[in-house]
């Protein structure tokens, strides 16, 4: 094991829980892993925004147990810390063996799916693929609760980071995901990230998205607000430059029935306020969804392809 992993994961603070976990000793904290590497799937993903996959799609590594547990995870098969699915450690030498795969098919990006507990071993995947004159677009698709000091670990090993933004209102972060103070944490969270890869994005001359900060707002039913003040806090923040995935996808799984609010989908009318909500605040960077989305990425970690 690399030193700097070793040093990470004896004691755990890669996330704002901060628990200080010895993990090398095989102790778990809140996310309940150990040292080792679960991953669920490593897949070809063509639901990513346009402009980081294209036609080829995104190589994404989804990895298990999450430091976050929404009750409305879609992911909720994985990402469960009580382990919905049946889960094994795997070598990194298997894991650089599946990205080639699909490197090697086609992808020019390589996501990595809830991946806080995990940098320790991305920085040295991606250092092995670098080893192996493999150079694919590194996308860091996070929920945001990642310590400053964490992403700065990231700095020349991430090239895109597409942080969710999920909570402008913190009684809804407790409420929904169990943590504290997530508005202002992610949002120094997210200021990391701009500071490392800069807010504006960069385009290949295939026009794919090569460095920059994407971040992503899933709207929630019965609340709107939230949605406001989570588009609020980013626009005082860092500006309307910043480029948003403003997403209408929200499906009720997992727990998302033990909640009233959570336990339909959203309506046309929910959305369409929160779009114009965006527009009155001055963003033009990004993308919005087709109602159409809803139920559409909801993916089947039972199968090799979760989204076949």
């Amino acid at each position: 094991m690399q030193e700097q992993t070793a040093k990470l994961l004896s004691h755990c603070e890669l996330c704002f829980h901060a628990c200080g976990t010895d993990r090398i000793a095989g102790h778990r904290g809140i996310c309940h892993l150990d040292a080792g590497l679960y991953v669920a799937s490593v897949c070809r993903h063509l639901g990513e925004e346009p402009a980081l996959g294209g036609e080829k799609g995104v190589c994404n590594v989804f990895f298990n147990h999450c430091n976050l547990q929404c009750k409305f995870c879609q992911n909720w098969q994985i990402s469960t810390n009580t382990g919905a699915l049946s889960e094994a450690s795997v070598t990194l030498q298997g894991l650089l063996e599946s990205i080639v795969r699909e490197l090697e098919a086609g992808c020019t990006a390589l996501g990595f799916v809830s991946p806080t507990p995990y940098v320790p071993h991305i920085i040295e995947c991606v250092a092995q693929l670098h080893k192996r004159d493999y150079y694919p677009t590194v996308i860091y698709n996070t929920n945001a609760f990642d310590t400053p000091e964490t992403i700065a670990l990231l700095e020349g090993v991430v090239d895109v980071y597409l942080p969710d933004y999920k909570y402008g209102n913190e009684e809804l972060g407790r409420r929904y995901s169990g943590i504290k103070e997530y508005p202002e944490q992610a949002l120094t969270s997210i200021a990391a990230m701009i500071k490392q890869v800069g807010k504006e994005l960069e385009y290949s001359e295939e026009g794919l998205v090569r460095r920059g900060v994407i971040v992503r707002h899933l709207v929630l039913p019965n609340q709107v607000e939230n949605s406001r003040a989570a588009l609020f806090n980013l626009w005082s923040e860092f500006g309307n430059k910043l480029t948003l995935s403003l997403m209408s996808q929200y499906t009720p799984l997992h727990l998302a029935g033990e909640d009233s609010d959570l336990s339909r989908k959203i309506t046309e009318e929910e959305y369409r306020q929160v779009v114009d909500f965006m527009y009155s605040l001055g963003y033009t960077n990004g993308w919005v969804q087709e109602m159409s989305s809803i139920g559409t990425y909801v993916p089947n970690f039972g199968q090799e392809n979760p989204f076949l």
